[in-house]
């Protein structure tokens, strides 16, 4: 009798188990059915403006319920496309991410539509330290002579400190455009991202003056106008009023009228001084 309820709880349990186990065979292969989607990514890490080959990509499993917008499922048409911005090993590859078809590689790729790039000569100090790195943004400030009003001569020139641009992309630092390494690097020339109008003031304020950068939060999408500052600002002096230098009138000649000769009182012609030694005495004289 024992035996025979321990064969049945023995069948019962084996039963339970395949039973399970058959559970179990049917969950897996719902999942990957599920995940069975394919997305090219990056086999390694890719800078951008870098042209891109199978070597670079490899196809891996995607859960279809979170595919990425712009993603890739054949290598094959991403062949030779360039990259705009730089992207991580096992990063899917979008096509926000790509420049047009037909785009050479190069730094070029980089710079968005109806913008420039140009180059201004930086050094440890108008470089902010080496802070100024791809993908950060900032500030144009320039130092220079300004004619004082009125335009006397070099002696009335004054130093003013102005900000010409703001909010503009650093492309490159040097010959390198990585976003991704944050350490300073001190270089001798930046790549700033402009406008075409603000490339030719950039142009003039480095061959009038002296360049500062100025790095700014990258959230910061403010653009504050300023008039610039002068050296009588900074030292609190105030403008001196113009002297106006006056010099004597020289006099002139007093012209006599014949109504004024008439109000010169005439001279008594009835009296007239006699002088005898060392006595004198007057008379007086009939002139009728």
């Amino acid at each position: 009798m024992k035996n025979a309820r321990a064969a049945i709880m023995l069948v019962i349990s084996i039963v339970l188990g395949l039973a399970v186990t058959a559970l179990a065979v049917v969950w897996v292969s719902q999942k990957a059915a599920v995940a069975s989607n394919k997305v090219a990514v990056a086999a390694v890490d890719i800078e951008l403006g870098s042209r891109l080959n199978a070597q670079m990509l490899k196809v891996v499993d995607w859960p279809s319920g979170s595919l990425p917008t712009g993603g890739f499922d054949d290598m094959k048409t991403l062949q030779d496309r360039v990259v705009r911005t730089s992207i991580q090993r096992g990063e899917a590859i979008l096509n926000s991410k790509l420049a047009p078809e037909g785009t050479q590689g190069g730094l070029s790729a980089v710079i968005a539509e109806g913008k420039r790039a140009m180059t201004v000569r930086v050094n440890d100090v108008v470089g902010v330290a080496g802070f100024a790195l791809p993908g950060n943004y900032v500030d144009v400030m320039v130092n220079f002579q300004q004619d004082a009003p009125g335009g006397k001569g070099a002696d009335e020139k004054q130093h003013i400190s102005k900000t010409v641009l703001t909010h503009v992309l650093v492309l490159a630092v040097a010959q390198e455009a990585s976003r991704d390494d944050t350490k300073p690097k001190v270089v001798n020339a930046v790549t700033l991202e402009l406008s075409l109008a603000d490339a030719e003031k950039l142009d003039l304020a480095r061959n009038i003056g002296t360049l500062s950068l100025v790095l700014r939060n990258q959230i910061d999408q403010g653009n504050a106008t300023t008039v610039g500052v002068r050296k009588s600002d900074l030292l609190g002096e105030s403008v001196r009023p113009a002297v106006a230098i006056t010099r004597p009138a020289s006099p002139r000649p007093t012209i006599r009228t014949e109504a004024a000769a008439a109000q010169v009182p005439m001279a008594d012609k009835s009296k007239v001084e006699v002088i005898r030694g060392v006595q004198k005495s007057r008379a007086d004289l009939d002139l009728l």
